[in-house]
């Protein structure tokens, strides 16, 4: 069994998909780099099951400010979770993350009666 066919085995993993990643390995140089980032500290760590990731299908809105978090760094702490962070509340919301100044989203998110929690709820949410 080739490589390419081994990695089609792969949910998700087409043809082109499994091709094009054999042939990035088979590349000189890509490997050169790889080499210097493993010799530099750089660890490849399997990523965890979809099942045991806790925040697994749920869809966050953020509204205000956080103390914690940028928007782009709290998206990628839900997304790294397993969750969905949007940017408008909707009945598909399970959680509105309400902050300092949240303005009409939280409004929005009470007439729809989303749950609404805070900073604090949400860091105890994700295990911080």
């Amino acid at each position: 069994m080739t490589i390419s066919q081994e990695l089609e085995e792969i949910s998700e993993v087409g043809p082109e998909i499994a091709e094009s990643i054999e042939t990035f390995f088979k590349q000189k140089e890509n490997n050169k780099v790889l080499d210097h980032l493993f010799r530099t500290g750089v660890r490849v760590e399997a990523m965890p099951d979809r099942e045991q990731l806790p925040l697994q299908g749920k869809t966050f809105v953020f509204t205000g400010s956080l103390k914690s978090y940028t928007r782009s760094e709290v998206k990628a702490k839900v997304e790294s979770l397993g969750g969905r962070a949007t940017s408008s509340v909707s009945g598909k919301t399970d959680y509105v993350v309400a902050g300092e100044n949240p303005g009409g989203t939280l409004d929005k998110a009470k007439k729809q009666k989303n749950n609404i929690i805070d900073e604090k709820e949400f860091r105890k949410l994700i295990g911080e």
